[in-house]
């Protein structure tokens, strides 16, 4: 070892495991809880205190009671009155709503390594912009003075320079040229129809989590892009931020129509050059709104009148430069038929995923796609 690193100051401990106080450990319990049962804090603390008689997650020195009121204090809930009953109860802060989105963030793109730009997203356009391509190219007029190379400049003036009297002229100039950095309009959305919890399986929460982590890493990292959430069942409507911990599941049929044509409504408002949409469903399209508000649902197999309106929805996708990328949570063959059929008519992708790397299929697909020009 160096004398100077000797002599630096710096000092080698032994590692050491971070101990965790018995809040936080409590703590990361209920960010789980507290997603799986849609934002229901007292069916959370139920849950809490099974599992604390179970596997004696607590105590004396340290109770349940106590980590309540320790939320309370924190900030991360806060005390309401029940409209229905008009008793007192307790509900999430916004401050616990972003915290969620974090923590979704970390469980699925945990591995990442952060960006050191935020905001822009390469594509393979050569433009004007703040990054460097590590490229060089001839000075021209309205290029950035910042950008010009001063070492390669005065290299390609020693070409033709005398010995000790290097002259620099406009034609030795070369600047190091950038990246176009596009934006990006995004509408997610989910499939909550009721087949999102047959079967023995919740498929709803791990969406929601995608959906957290998404508009956490877009408005942290991407946030000149935008991304719009709505949910679909016999009906499409968008979804605030603040929504998301709540999102349930109905007595829905789904009804894949009326969420791309929300989808396509929301995308035409954007001014960005850049769309897509991106689509997590579990189930075949069983329902449409006809033009005297009733529904027309069939949920035996798959249904021709359903199906065509659902390619019409693909192909003015197609004309609009919108592709669709699909999320399919089920291993059904005719399913996945209606799905290659889909995506074979909208020239966008498909993805036959189970749910423990769905988030990350969605996020290479959203970084994978933001270094390139759609449409």
């Amino acid at each position: 070892m160096s004398s100077n690193l000797l002599n630096s100051g710096i000092v080698f401990l032994k590692h050491e495991s971070i101990k965790k106080s018995p809040f936080e450990k409590l703590f990361e319990i209920f960010k789980e809880l507290i997603t799986h049962t849609s934002g229901d804090f007292d069916e959370a603390i139920d849950w809490l205190r099974e599992l604390d008689k179970e596997y004696k997650l607590t105590d004396e020195n340290y109770t349940i009671d106590d980590f309540i009121e320790d939320l309370l204090k924190k900030g991360f809930i806060r005390d309401e009155i029940n409209p229905k009953s008009g008793g007192k109860g307790k509900a999430l802060t916004a401050k616990t709503e972003k915290l969620l989105r974090e923590y979704a963030l970390k469980q699925i793109f945990g591995k990442l390594k952060k960006s050191s730009q935020k905001g822009n997203h390469k594509s393979k356009t050569i433009g004007q912009s703040k990054e460097s391509s590590g490229e060089l190219k001839a000075y021209q007029f309205g290029d950035s003075i910042e950008r010009i190379s001063v070492t390669e400049s005065l290299k390609n003036a020693q070409l033709h320079s005398d010995i000790g009297n290097i002259e620099l002229t406009h034609n030795d100039l070369v600047v190091e040229d950038s990246h176009h950095k596009n934006q990006m309009s995004t509408v997610l959305m989910i499939d909550i129809s009721h087949s999102m919890i047959l079967y023995g399986e919740d498929r709803i929460t791990p969406a929601k989590k995608v959906a957290m982590a998404l508009s956490e890493l877009i408005t942290t990292r991407y946030p000149k892009d935008t991304l719009d959430i709505i949910v679909f069942g016999n009906d499409a409507w968008s979804i605030k931020l603040r929504d998301l911990p709540y999102l349930k599941v109905g007595p829905f049929h789904t009804n894949t129509v009326a969420g791309l044509e929300l989808a396509l409504d929301l995308l035409r408002r954007r001014k960005n050059s850049n769309k897509q949409i991106f689509m997590i469903t579990d189930g075949k399209p069983s329902c449409i709104k006809l033009s005297n508000g009733d529904y027309y649902k069939n949920s035996a197999g798959l249904d021709e009148k359903i199906l065509e309106l659902c390619y019409n929805m693909a192909r003015h996708a197609r004309r609009l430069h919108i592709p669709i990328t699909t999320f399919m949570i089920a291993s059904d063959p005719y399913l996945q038929k209606f799905v290659k059929n889909f995506t074979k008519i909208n020239l966008g992708k498909a993805f036959y995923t189970g749910l423990n790397n769905l988030g990350e299929m969605i996020f290479e697909d959203y970084e994978k796609n933001r270094k390139k020009k759609i449409g």
